[in-house]
């Protein structure tokens, strides 16, 4: 088994709802093995007037190669409720596969590591409380490392477990 890392996020409907719902469907595929504190973020990018998010990363230890990581993420998604309209619109639920061990992929439709997580508190903090150890396969910059160099601008932890 491989683990992967999934940040999970939503913003619409009952963003809590959503993400215990997605967390009890990863289970699905592979073992979640760790679950980040739970982290309301203010929007980054995308139109104005959107609402706060809910922020979360699981550990998933799977046999799943990326590519079908990333299609059941997307079916997930899609069962939840997301139309991929406009880019970084408000969504019932988003869910990015960040890391696949210390796997780099570069094709169209996947990209590893996330190419924005380590420019990101919202998915920074969730990661550093799951393994601030964990090093980005390229830069080699530890998680907890990366959120102390972006800061935790916008970034309220709200509990320990959700």
């Amino acid at each position: 088994m491989t683990a992967a890392y999934v940040a999970l996020g939503a913003n619409l409907g009952d963003p809590l709802a959503a993400l215990r719902w997605a967390r009890g469907e990863l289970r699905r595929l592979g073992r979640v093995t760790g679950t980040s504190a739970l982290y309301r973020t203010v929007p980054v990018g995308g139109p104005p007037g959107q609402p706060d998010y809910l922020n979360a990363a699981v550990r998933l230890d799977t046999d799943l190669p990326p590519p079908a990581l990333l299609a059941a993420l997307h079916a997930l998604e899609a069962a939840a409720g997301r139309e991929r309209r406009e880019r970084w619109a408000a969504r019932p639920l988003d869910l990015d596969l960040l890391l696949y061990g210390e796997e780099v992929w570069d094709t169209p439709g996947l990209t590893l590591p996330h190419p924005r997580a380590w420019e990101r508190a919202f998915v920074l903090a969730p990661l550093a409380d799951l393994a601030p150890e964990l090093r980005h396969p390229v830069t080699g910059e530890e998680a907890a490392a990366a959120l102390r160099r972006v800061g935790e601008g916008g970034l309220t932890r709200l509990a320990p477990e959700w």
